[in-house]
């Protein structure tokens, strides 16, 4: 399985959600980040080594691969491992066995692998910075985990779980206002969850009221400020209250009913495109679709 999303979209926290279900469920679950370990020791690191085989190893020891054994092997950042561990890693998945670096013969292994990455694949193979046989190896299931700034209506849902895990630290468990919602709703996000997160954290930190408001939040303020470059930080929300129904209903149709793509065409957020699904209710007639990320309610 491959996921791929922007930096801090949650990309190992769904490598772990799988990993906990299926006949490996309770099994081993082992991750490597690969963007930590210089060149020189990854395959020492994915596939063991035997006592002496380089300066300073002094003891034999068993690769991650062999520690996954039975369960799932997660290879995080996998875009930024170099050509030769490519082949190497390519070898090992594909035969179902590694070999020990300073050893001959091949030790069988059992591994589901899981890898991620937030970098471009496809231009990385064009570049030929990643082997293109690597690729469908280990996409036989690709998942793509959209930015927040594209699933906005989780903001609340996020929030409370953050705000709940915080509480043990901050003594109370904090809420969002209804100002507070809409603010973080008009942030783009550009570290995703991990900066919701931190946002939260830090929030909950420095205000002593049990309910957290847009003033609560200056640091996200002074970054959008501190990016007048490429995507504006903090969405426009004059914009969206000029779209027609008729306008709407066009988007929705060129789109055939896919929720972010409507949004995206008319330059509004996926939140404000629900605000005005609900008020032109009697204007668009109903869609249906089998696509389950489209919209297929009547409005």
């Amino acid at each position: 399985v491959l996921i791929r999303g922007e930096t801090g979209t949650g990309k190992e926290v769904l490598a772990r959600y799988i990993s906990s279900f299926g006949p490996r469920a309770g099994k081993p679950c082992v991750t490597l980040n690969c963007a930590t370990l210089p060149e020189n020791l990854i395959e020492s690191e994915l596939f063991g080594h035997v006592r002496g085989a380089f300066s300073g190893a002094t003891l034999p020891r068993r690769g991650l691969f062999e520690e996954a054994n039975g369960g799932t092997l997660f290879l995080d950042e996998i875009g930024t491992l170099p050509l030769p561990a490519q082949a190497k890693l390519l070898r090992a998945i594909e035969e179902h066995q590694v070999r020990r670096v300073g050893e001959n013969k091949s030790i069988p292994v059992d591994a589901r692998i899981l890898a991620a990455t937030n970098l471009d694949l496809e231009a990385a193979m064009a570049r030929r910075e990643f082997r293109d046989d690597l690729y469908f190896r280990i996409s036989v299931v690709t998942l793509w985990i959209p930015p927040l700034r594209e699933r906005i209506e989780d903001i609340p849902l996020l929030a409370e779980r953050f705000l709940t895990q915080f509480a043990g630290t901050h003594e109370a468990t904090k809420r969002l206002s209804a100002s507070a919602v809409d603010f973080l709703s008009r942030y783009s996000f550009p570290g995703n969850v991990r900066e919701l997160k931190h946002a939260l954290e830090q929030a909950s930190a420095f205000s002593s009221e049990a309910e957290l408001h847009p003033r609560d939040f200056p640091f996200l303020s002074a970054r959008a400020q501190l990016m007048p470059s490429g995507p504006v930080p903090l969405r426009d929300e004059a914009g969206p209250r000029s779209v027609t129904p008729e306008m709407l209903k066009e988007a929705l149709v060129r789109s055939k009913g896919n929720r972010i793509e409507a949004a995206r065409d008319l330059g509004i957020s996926r939140s404000t495109l629900y605000r005005l699904m609900g008020r032109s209710s009697g204007d668009i007639d109903a869609t249906t679709s089998p696509d389950a990320g489209v919209w297929a309610p009547p409005l």
